[in-house]
Parts: C-alpha cells; sequence; structure tokens
C-alpha cells in the first residue's frame, strides 16, 4: 500500500504540475486582493480535484464499455506519461504547464480564471486523467489500493492550494532555475514510473510472449 501511496503521490503531483501553476498563478494575479486571490486558488483546485476524481473512477468502467482492456490502457498511459516526463526532463513543459498565447491572452482578460485556466487545463490537464486512469487501472479492483490513490489525489491537491495561496511568496523566493531544477526531478521520477506502467501494459498483453 505504501508503494502504491508513493506511486500515486509522485505521478498525480508530476502531471498536475502544482508548482509551476502556481509560479502562472502568481503572473495571473498581480494586482488582486488576497482574500480574492484565495477564493480563486479554492475555486481552481476544488474544481480540479472533482474532474480528476471522476476519471480516476469512471475512466475505467468508460473504456471498458469502449472495449479497451487493461493493458492497453497501461501502455497508453505509460506512453503518454513519458512524452510529459521527457519534456519536464529537458525543461520544455508541454500544453498540460502552459499556456498558447490566444489562452494567455484569453485569462488576462477574465474576471474569474479558476475554472479557465486554472482547474483546466492546468490542474486538471490530459497528463493527469490520464494518470488517474491508470492509476486506477493498477490497483485492479482493490478497494484498498483505489482508497489510497484517491488519498494520494487529494494530498497533492491540498499541496497544491497551499502553494497556490502562497504563489506571490514563492515566485519571488525561488528563481527560474530552482523551478527547473525540481521540474528535472520529478520528470526523472515520473519517466520511471512511465517506463513501468508500459513495461506492465505489454507484459499483461501477451504480445511478445514467445511460443517454445
Amino acid at each position: 500500500m505504501l508503494e502504491t501511496a508513493l506511486t500515486s503521490f509522485a505521478t498525480f503531483f508530476a502531471t498536475i504540475g502544482p508548482i509551476e501553476t502556481a509560479v502562472l498563478f502568481a503572473t495571473l494575479t498581480p494586482k488582486m486582493e488576497l482574500a480574492e486571490r484565495a477564493a480563486i486558488a479554492l475555486r481552481a483546485t476544488a474544481i480540479a480535484g472533482v474532474l480528476l476524481l471522476i476519471f480516476t473512477l469512471f475512466g475505467q468502467p468508460l473504456l471498458d464499455e469502449l472495449g479497451v482492456s487493461i493493458a492497453a490502457l497501461q501502455t497508453a498511459g505509460g506512453i503518454i506519461l513519458l512524452i510529459i516526463a521527457l519534456d519536464m526532463v529537458f525543461a520544455k513543459p508541454t500544453s498540460a504547464f502552459k499556456l498558447t498565447q490566444p489562452e494567455d491572452e484569453e485569462a488576462q482578460t477574465k474576471d474569474d480564471i479558476a475554472v479557465f485556466p486554472l482547474a483546466m487545463p492546468l490542474l486538471a490537464g490530459p497528463g493527469a486523467m490520464s494518470a488517474g486512469i491508470l492509476l486506477a487501472a493498477n490497483a485492479d479492483g482493490n478497494a484498498l489500493l483505489l482508497g489510497t490513490t484517491v488519498a494520494a489525489l487529494a494530498a497533492v491537491m491540498l499541496v497544491t492550494l497551499a502553494l497556490l495561496l502562497l504563489s506571490h511568496r514563492i515566485n519571488r523566493m525561488i528563481g527560474i532555475t530552482a523551478q527547473r531544477v525540481l521540474m528535472r526531478v520529478f520528470g526523472i521520477l515520473l519517466a520511471g514510473i512511465a517506463m513501468q506502467a508500459i513495461f506492465n501494459g505489454v507484459a499483461a498483453s501477451g504480445v511478445l510472449r514467445f511460443s517454445p
């Protein structure tokens, strides 16, 4: 169970990107009062948390209806996470961690940024959704392991909320270099998790099983 908890926490932390989102949040709210920033941070994390919880709990049943096997899901999810991890290691964040120019311009003019871009696509992005489904699939129907995964998600969202609330202080305290170092560290961890998911998926599929 401890292994599941650590793997789930590291995977969610890497794919949700609390530090990167906190830094961006600080740039989007430079003139807001503390209470207003706190309200936005609370709404964003709550919305993103609910979305990721839904994908974690119900993503696999949906895929079952579509005829997608756990082995295929593990392999596909591992590939997606590996791509994100490689971008993190080389300090080139994917769309999961940054906005396109039109999205950035829209975010600057919106009165409420809690839903867009914070909740989606920054926190509950494709990588985090895929991670939730993959981790739930790894639980293989074990209620205790699934509960551990959900608890890890809740822990990451609490850490995310805390970082958003402290975003302006964090932005002043750490520089670009420290941010990239942290991103690379979690990228390496995520790459290992992704490769293990690919190995598990390929092994479970039996496509490389040779007859004697």
